[in-house]
Formats: structure tokens, C-alpha cells, sequence
């Protein structure tokens, strides 16, 4: 059984590894509310009490806690989980309605126990993205387009480290791909890809054996700066990804029943606020505004049997673009704020699991404050599926 298990290890990794150059989107801001189907199903409540391997994008603590071919058995060598999301995510511009509104969002991750104590794992993923394909935003003479993609594909080795019996940490390196594409009347910047680094980590401690804490810090993703080669030279600016910090608590009410709530705080007006630009004539910084973002999930899950288990989840985060910007932020549209999510986890095997999680983010609708009156729209709806093999 051993040698067969292995077997599979590189083509789980090989799987998922093919699908990582598709477009990433998000929901909380530009950043994903959930990179699985079992962990959207929750809301994205996944701080305290880890739903699936993945967790080493969250909280890289979370790979000593994951349970293993059973709901309260933990992983005895590996456990792999790997998946798509498919995002349907209608946004408009003055009620023009963009291109472009389906995205396919793969994820994957694996852990594995190499002792009591310690705890390997890597994950791979979309993490952030957004964009706009609109064809003409304006009722003025001539046509006024608006083309904006943005996505970053993160992998993220990690550890963890039982502590004791109560604590559990963690640490893992991010690994960050950026894309990026602006066009618009004024200037067209061509598609550009560029590297960065970051790093997360977390700690999990279990009170008693119904109610546990989870905490996790996501340092700033550097990535190095974007250059554009246009007809009029080489453009430049540095667009980072955002730090966040959460903290999770999870219960246990029943044996067959989890609640968790987590609250994350992402700090966008540290990357998203106004960013400095050279070599672009006329502008001589993109002035985003983004503020500040704090997400609260709540998630619920129910096994049901020992083969059935049911999730539900709801998720906010105000948006981080408000009236005073919407006029800079016409290509981005990451405005959507409430999210309800359901889902459930069917056992297929001894060692097989399925997965799938809907959420539905409801309509929301900005209209600038100042001169010109521009409004943006955007609504969500998305479909995660993934396979679990643990052993």
C-alpha cells in the first residue's frame, strides 16, 4: 500500500502544477476568500481548524491538525488535495457589462507526517486577482475601453511542529508569480510577469478537545518591480501584494459538530494606496486609495455520517474601494462584500474524498463622489470542487 501511495505523489503534483497558469480572481478585495471547495464551504474559516492541506496557504500550522482517511483520525503519511474553482463574476462599468466572465481557478496542496512532531507540506494556488474587459465606459463621442487583468499564482512550502499536545506551529515561504496588464484611452501597458517573495506563520492551540485558537501573519509579498516596454519607453512601478494577520477560533458543540469564526485584517492601503510610476507621460503615480480590509467568516459543519458531511458558511469584508475612488479604480471593480456559501464532503473510499462547496457573493454597487459620476457594479457566483486522497 505504501508503494502505491507514493506512486501517486508526483502525479497529484503534476496535476495540479499543469493547471497553474490560469487566470486567479478574488472576492475579498483582490484576494481569495477561499482556494478550496472545503474551506469555501466554511465561509473561509479556516484559521483554527484546518479543513484540507491547503491549509499551508492559510496557516501553515494547520498541516499537524488535518485529519487523515476518517473525520477524527489524523494523516499517517500524506494527505493530498487538489481541485478547480470555476468564478462567474458579472461587473459593469456605468452599466456597461464587461468580457471576459468566466475564470477556472486550480489550487492544490499535500502534507505529510513525518513524525509525531513534525509535519511537511506545500501548496499552490491563485491567491489574488482581478481585472475588467469593458468595451466602452462612456456615453461621450469616441469609444472609451477599459482592459485590466491582475492575478498572482503563489507556492508555498511550509512545516509545522507539534509542540505538545496543545501547540502547534508553523511557517511557510511564499513563492509569488505576478501578471499584470493595464489599458485604458490614455496608455496601454502590455501583459508583464515578474517574481516575489514573502512568508507566513502560524500557530494553532487547542484548549480542550472541544474548543481551539488559530493565529496567522502574512508578511507583504515583495515582487520585483514591473517593466513595460512601450513605444515611448520602458514604464515602471512596484504593485506588492498585501500583508494580512487573522485569528480563528473554532468549537466543538457536539462530536459531529464545528463552528468557527475567523477575522483577518488585510492591509491594502500599504500596497494599494498610491503607487509611484515612471516613464508613463502624464502620470506620475496610479492614486488606488485602497483602505483597509477586516473579513469576518463564520463557518459551520455537520457530519452527518460516516461518509456524509454538510459545510455552510458567510463571509464580509467591506470593500477596500470607496466613493472618493471609484474613478481609479474603474478596471478593478473588487468590490463585492457579503458571500454565503454551502457545501458538502462525500467519502468514496477508504481513502477518497469529494468535495464540493457554491458561493454566492450578493450585487454591489459604487457610484464615485466626486466628478464624473462613474459607477461600478460587480456580483459573484462560484463553483469549487476537489478530491482528498489521505492515508
Amino acid at each position: 500500500m505504501k508503494s502505491r501511495s507514493r506512486s501517486l505523489y508526483p502525479a497529484l503534483l503534476g496535476a495540479v502544477l499543469a493547471m497553474a497558469i490560469q487566470t486567479a480572481w478574488a472576492t475579498n478585495g483582490d484576494q481569495m476568500t477561499a482556494l478550496s471547495a472545503p474551506t469555501a464551504a466554511m465561509g473561509g474559516a479556516t484559521i483554527a481548524a484546518p479543513r484540507d492541506a491547503l491549509t499551508v496557504l492559510y496557516n501553515p500550522a494547520g498541516l499537524a491538525d488535518l485529519v487523515g482517511a476518517g473525520e477524527n483520525s489524523g494523516i499517517k503519511e500524506v494527505r493530498a488535495d487538489f481541485g478547480f474553482g470555476l468564478l462567474h463574476p458579472p461587473r459593469s462599468v456605468n452599466g456597461v457589462s464587461s468580457d471576459s466572465n468566466y475564470y477556472l481557478m486550480p489550487s492544490g496542496g499535500m502534507a505529510f507526517n513525518v513524525n509525531d512532531r513534525l509535519y511537511l507540506g506545500v501548496g499552490m494556488a491563485g491567491v489574488s486577482g482581478m481585472g475588467a474587459n469593458v468595451p466602452d465606459i462612456s456615453p461621450a463621442p469616441g469609444r472609451q475601453p477599459i482592459v485590466t487583468t491582475k492575478q498572482i499564482f503563489r507556492i508555498s512550502p511550509g512545516a509545522a511542529y507539534k509542540v505538545d499536545d496543545r501547540l502547534i506551529l508553523g511557517a511557510s515561504l511564499n513563492l509569488l508569480y505576478q501578471s499584470l496588464a493595464l489599458s485604458n484611452p490614455q496608455y496601454q501597458l502590455p501583459q508583464n510577469q515578474q517574481f516575489g517573495l514573502g512568508a507566513t506563520i502560524g500557530a494553532i492551540y487547542k484548549l480542550n478537545d472541544r474548543l481551539q485558537l488559530g493565529g496567522a501573519y502574512t508578511s507583504r509579498g515583495y515582487i520585483h518591480n514591473l517593466e513595460f516596454n512601450t513605444a515611448n519607453g520602458t514604464v515602471r512601478f512596484d504593485m506588492d501584494m498585501a500583508p494580512s494577520y487573522a485569528v480563528g477560533v473554532a468549537f466543538k458543540p457536539a462530536p459531529t459538530w464545528l463552528i468557527e469564526a475567523d477575522v483577518k485584517r488585510v492591509l491594502f492601503s500599504k500596497v494599494m494606496n498610491t503607487i509611484p510610476v515612471s516613464g508613463l507621460a502624464g502620470v506620475t503615480a496610479f492614486r488606488f486609495g485602497w483602505e483597509d480590509q477586516t473579513v469576518y467568516a463564520i463557518g459551520v459543519r455537520k457530519i452527518v455520517s460516516d461518509k456524509l458531511t454538510l459545510l455552510a458558511g458567510f463571509n464580509y469584508g467591506k470593500s477596500p474601494i470607496t466613493p472618493a475612488n471609484v474613478n481609479t479604480n474603474l478596471g478593478s471593480m473588487a468590490i463585492v462584500e457579503k458571500h454565503v456559501s454551502v457545501g458538502l464532503t462525500r467519502k468514496l473510499s477508504e481513502h477518497v474524498r469529494g468535495n464540493i462547496a457554491y458561493t454566492h457573493a450578493f450585487g454591489n454597487s459604487i457610484t464615485s463622489s466626486v466628478a464624473p459620476f462613474n459607477t461600478i457594479s460587480m456580483r459573484q457566483d462560484q463553483l469549487n470542487f476537489n478530491l482528498t486522497y489521505a492515508f
